[in-house]
């Protein structure tokens, strides 16, 4: 089996093992569901994202994502406005309350994350813990050099060579 499908068939089985259902907002008590923690997961309070952006990262139509964005900016969550530069552009930021959900969840559940990394030896964990850095570093170096981060940021003239 080669690395790449290896990979492929170990990432989605760690992650519904782990992955949080739904999120509750302590302050509120509402629910939301991995999908909304999702949206807001990829938003932030001072850098905007559009709309448009955030559709197309999450493989979904800006109608679909307008729908979901509704509900959270009812929610009192996430705030629109317009770019300055470009007044069809619709920006979305996360509100203070947005960012305390934000901060008080994971995509993946710390409970259910230990469980899983408490069925390892010491040595495995270190190993297994090891080789997720070593990917997330490697991520981050793709990131620069593809420039696909969720943002569209275009990849720095500083980008690393593979060597």
């Amino acid at each position: 089996m080669s690395d790449v499908r290896r990979l492929l068939d170990a990432y989605p089985r760690i992650f519904f093992a782990c992955h949080r259902r739904h999120v509750r907002d302590s302050a509120s008590g509402r629910t939301l569901s991995a999908h909304q923690a999702s949206i807001l997961d990829h938003l932030d309070t001072v850098d905007p994202m559009s709309l448009a952006d955030l559709a197309a990262h999450m493989g979904v139509t800006a109608s679909t994502m307008s729908l979901a964005v509704d509900r959270l900016e009812r929610a009192g969550y996430v705030v629109r406005e317009r770019n300055d530069a470009d007044r069809r552009r619709l920006d979305l930021r996360l509100t203070d309350a947005g960012a305390r959900v934000k901060d008080a969840s994971s995509v993946l559940e710390p409970d259910i994350v230990g469980v899983l990394l408490q069925q390892l030896s010491a040595q495995d964990r270190r190993d297994a813990l090891r080789g997720l850095e070593l990917l997330a570093g490697a991520a981050d170096a793709t990131i620069r050099k593809l420039g696909r981060g969720i943002r569209g940021a275009p990849p720095s003239s500083t980008t690393e060579r593979a060597s």
